[in-house]
């Protein structure tokens, strides 16, 4: 009984995990590509610079979902609360 508690805790805890990152990750990513866009509207001499810092920021951002999502998967299937 207190196994099956934990475990459906812990199924909860790492898709509330993977929500969030998703989240946080989309939001990110927007914002980092709008201000790509302001400073490509504003100095379109500078875009293949700009693109080249934006997608470098985009791969940095998504990598903490990657983690995070890795993290959850650990939860469900290594629990470590089980003993």
């Amino acid at each position: 009984m207190e196994h099956a508690i934990i475990i459906q805790y812990s199924v909860l805890a790492a898709a509330i995990i993977a929500g969030l990152a998703a989240i946080g990750a989309a939001i990110g990513d927007s914002i980092v590509t709008s201000h790509f866009l302001d400073g490509m509207a504003r100095q379109p001499e500078m875009a293949g610079k700009l693109f080249t810092n934006m997608l470098i920021s985009v791969g940095l951002i998504e990598s903490m979902p990657i983690i995070a999502i890795v993290i959850a998967i650990v939860l469900v299937f290594a629990n470590p609360f089980l003993g």
